[in-house]
């Protein structure tokens, strides 16, 4: 599948859940790992608001990524933000949607237009 690079350069990127580990099977509570650095992965969840429109989404960071000072309502940076739309079939249900990847989520600033 494709990976869409994203420039937030000019988003307000806003944390509204605390990174927590992100869950493989919710039956066993295996926690889902890197495939490639075999690292564990968190979820965040963020409003990007860019032109004056937002959207909540949910981010996978690797554990290591993770920085100390993340404060629920603050703005945080996503360097690295990646999306990659995804397709599958469960229980004969055809889904869809956009996996969010991120390789650190770190405080952030407001942006300047928004700070004006």
């Amino acid at each position: 599948m494709r990976v869409i690079r994203i420039d937030a350069s000019a988003a307000t990127i806003l944390l509204t859940e605390a990174p927590a580990p992100k869950v493989r099977d919710r039956q066993t509570g295996e926690i889902a790992k890197d495939a490639v650095s075999g690292e564990a992965l968190m979820t965040v969840g963020v409003v990007y608001i860019d032109e004056g429109e937002s959207s909540l989404i949910q981010v996978t960071v690797p554990e290591s990524g993770v920085t100390d000072g993340l404060t629920v309502g603050a703005p945080v940076s996503l360097p690295g933000l990646i999306a990659r739309p995804w397709e599958s079939v469960f229980n004969g249900q055809q889904r869809h949607g956009i996996a969010y990847r991120a390789t650190a989520v770190a405080p952030g600033a407001f942006s300047m237009e928004q700070a004006g």
